[in-house]
């Protein structure tokens, strides 16, 4: 297994589509119970871009609301830096949270009426619950998808609806490289998966979550 340390060292062709490819949309519906994630996703030579939302219906087993929520994120070609807006919405409630990370590592979190700095032991990931497009950023930019490796890296972790912040370890291992993509296990704690993705290291299948419509 390989540990990056804070820099979380990115694979030479850094998980990152050449420059000057167009914008893609791309959807994924998961369920039960139902849930819908649509993304605009932008690559650039320095820097990704992602703006999209995700509508999930009610889950009575873990007795979760109703949301939908909205994201816009960019992030620099290593994660080094980048940002993160998030917003959801119950029938009770509008919450919204910005994460910005410097390039000296420190971490803003910004709950509008709040905020924090951290460093989150030199995490530059995000992971966002239930949002296929965060479970594809890491993927890409560890490159496990074109090289078979295994990473074990710190997460910043943001729930939904409430949008609490943690910090947890996940491993990311790949499970097979093939002519259409990749399988790759993310862990998180004693909990793992196999994930499908494509060329692009684009999440294609994520079981239990959703897959790509």
């Amino acid at each position: 297994m390989t540990t990056p340390d804070a820099a979380d060292r990115t694979p030479p062709d850094g998980g990152v589509r050449p420059p000057g490819r167009k914008p893609a949309v791309i959807t994924w519906q998961g369920g039960p119970p139902t849930t819908l994630e649509s993304v605009r996703l932008l690559v650039g030579d320095t820097r990704l871009r992602a703006s999209g939302r995700l509508i999930a219906a009610a889950d009575p087993e873990s007795d979760r609301e109703a949301f939908s929520a909205s994201f816009e994120a960019s992030i620099d070609k290593g994660e080094a830096a980048g940002r993160l807006l998030l917003r959801t919405t119950t029938a009770a409630q509008e919450r919204q949270i910005s994460l910005s990370r410097t390039e000296d590592g420190v971490w803003l979190v910004d709950h509008g009426t709040e905020s924090e700095r951290d460093e989150f032991q030199g995490a530059v990931t995000v992971d966002v619950a239930g949002a296929v497009t965060f479970t594809s950023l890491p993927i890409r930019r560890l490159g496990v998808h074109r090289t078979a490796g295994e990473f074990e890296i710190p997460v910043v972790r943001v729930s939904m609806p409430d949008l609490a912040v943690s910090l947890v370890t996940q491993t990311y291992r790949t499970v097979e490289i093939t002519d259409r993509g990749a399988v790759v296990n993310v862990t998180r704690g004693d909990s793992g998966t196999d994930i499908a993705v494509d060329r692009e290291g684009i999440v294609v299948d994520h079981p239990g979550v959703a897959r790509r419509a």
